[in-house]
């Protein structure tokens, strides 16, 4: 049975991996972060996967590890940017394929409280039903629902300002 649920996760980690890299990406905004946190979520995923209970929650189980990664590394790098003593300019990678289809969209999204963005992002970009959002957030689908209603209303009102 475990090795059965070993190979499960081996294969949906293979088949979705572009999927995890678009995940992460649109977290971190950096190729080699976005591939660091993937990498790590891979790496506990393996180690961890006899945690599991339910093989049919494997895809709600590896995004969370996924957006758990990609949460680690900002943190890990706003620490890194505010006890660093020199702050140089950083150039901004655009990997090519990755980018979101409307950069003023995704700014304004951006701009919404974490978890607001966190739900919009697996909501629309990753095509995630509000069960597996919920899952994945460890939160109330109602909670869910709400959250995300009010973080699209929110993203209207700031979208109509700009285009006032």
């Amino acid at each position: 049975m475990k090795q059965d649920l070993y190979e499960q996760v081996i294969i949906y980690i293979i088949e979705n991996q572009d999927k995890f890299y678009r995940l992460a990406y649109s977290y971190v905004r950096d190729q080699e972060e976005a591939l660091d946190a993937v990498q790590n979520a891979v790496c506990k995923a393996l180690e961890h996967y006899d945690e599991l209970r339910n093989g049919a929650a494997v895809k709600t189980w590896f995004y969370r590890i996924v957006v758990n990664e990609s949460l680690s590394i900002l943190r890990e790098h706003r620490k890194t940017v505010q006890t660093g003593g020199e702050l140089q300019e950083e150039e901004t990678y655009v990997e090519k394929g990755f980018e979101p289809p409307d950069e003023d969209l995704y700014e304004q999204i951006n701009r919404l409280e974490m978890e607001t963005q966190e739900i919009i992002k697996l909501r629309f970009y990753e095509e995630l039903s509000l069960r597996e959002i919920a899952e994945v957030m460890e939160m109330n689908v109602s909670t869910v629902k709400t959250k995300l209603y009010r973080g699209l209303k929110t993203l209207k009102l700031s979208i109509q300002e700009v285009d006032v």
